[in-house]
């Protein structure tokens, strides 16, 4: 399992959850809800990196090999502990300055072994 390169993103980092819940609506206007699968709440992640060219070009070409088969790779969250399985099926590369580059991407949590 690969790994993501130990370059850190900006802290103006957004993280976003969208648990899956069943709901069930009733005539007199009661609802139930009850989570949906063994993993309700995955995680996706909103970086930006502002880095030298070389280290976009790291983390482009690690994307880039990932994208090929949508492999998952591990990473460790901004602020936490433990690595989890991600994707990045979007991402984009500008280069505002010589020699400097700005990479945004969106991590999505998958659950696989």
């Amino acid at each position: 399992m690969a790994t993501f390169p130990s370059i850190t993103p900006t802290y103006n980092a957004q993280k976003n959850s969208r648990p899956r819940v069943r709901t069930a609506q009733f005539g007199d206007g009661y609802q139930q809800r009850v989570t949906f699968g063994l993993n309700q709440n995955p995680k996706q992640w909103s970086l930006t990196w502002n880095v030298s060219e070389a280290d976009a070009d790291t983390i482009e070409a690690f994307l880039d090999a990932r994208a090929a088969d949508a492999t998952s790779f591990d990473w460790t969250p901004l602020g936490e502990a433990t690595s989890y399985k991600w994707i990045c099926l979007e991402w984009s590369k500008s280069i505002p300055y010589v020699n400097r580059a700005t990479i945004t991407a969106t991590f999505q949590q998958v659950f696989e072994p």
